[in-house]
């Protein structure tokens, strides 16, 4: 990915385009090119933006979801964005679903794919053996339909992550701190629109995951993506951001 990372006030981030706010919020073991397709397809209409979470540099104490959503309240007011439409995958849609239910004032609508906040089965139930590439290299497989898709770079930056102790220590702490943190009670709360967008085949957070969300969220719409893992944007990009401009169309003309 070629886009310019600018690092201003503490914060790194991506920002593209002009107009509307186009919020993209990685997951757990994610990164800032998993939007690529997006950031590509849509920086000509919107104002795309991605901040790197902070995920390795917080105190080992404050390391959760909760932490992460005040970092992108700060970023927010940093940026002074309002109306923002949110994107989140895996982790990043528990932290934009945080954050939408304390600072509902900021966001317009949301799209979440593969969230976690109800349910996640991250790394296949168990945690990766630290010393084994090949190991590594099947649960990040396991992460997408089509095993291709784990690329050799994509394998090589998770293996990395989980060989240094400092960050596989915080990995831990905000996969425990997701866990702990269910959503199922406070998701009825969220009446902006909602645009779920899941992989038929997702193994980390199931299609019954999606069917519940779509259950408890008032405003919220449906969409599969066959043959597709739990991150769409990357393995069907095409499919996910046929789905997004259908919603971000639909929201422009009822909001």
């Amino acid at each position: 990915m070629e886009f310019e990372i600018k690092e201003e006030n503490g914060f790194r981030y991506i920002e593209e385009g002009q107009g509307e706010v186009l919020l993209l919020l990685h997951g757990l073991m994610g990164a800032l090119s998993n939007w690529e397709h997006v950031v590509n397809e849509f920086k000509g209409q919107y104002r795309v933006i991605i901040p790197m979470l902070p995920l390795y540099e917080m105190p080992l104490l404050t390391t959760g979801v909760k932490s992460l959503a005040k970092f992108v309240h700060k970023f927010i007011k940093y940026k002074n964005l309002d109306n923002v439409i949110l994107l989140g995958n895996s982790l990043g849609g528990h932290v934009g679903l945080i954050y939408t239910l304390s600072h509902p004032e900021y966001i317009k609508a949301l799209v979440l794919a593969g969230s976690s906040g109800l349910y996640e089965n991250a790394f296949g139930g168990s945690f990766p053996r630290r010393e084994s590439y090949d190991f590594i290299k099947e649960k990040v497989e396991y992460t997408f339909y089509d095993p291709a898709t784990a690329t050799k770079e994509l394998v090589d930056d998770v293996f990395a992550t989980v060989n240094d102790r400092v960050r596989v220590i915080r990995i831990l702490a905000m996969a425990k701190s997701a866990i702990r943190h269910n959503m199922a009670k406070e998701l009825h709360k969220i009446t902006i629109p909602v645009c779920l967008i899941w992989g038929e085949d997702d193994k980390i957070t199931p299609p019954d995951v999606a069917k519940e969300f779509h259950n408890i969220l008032p405003d919220s719409e449906l969409n599969w993506v066959p043959k597709c893992g739990h991150a769409p944007m990357m393995e069907r990009p095409e499919i996910f951001n046929d789905y997004l401009k259908k919603f971000l169309d639909r929201i422009a003309v009822t909001i």
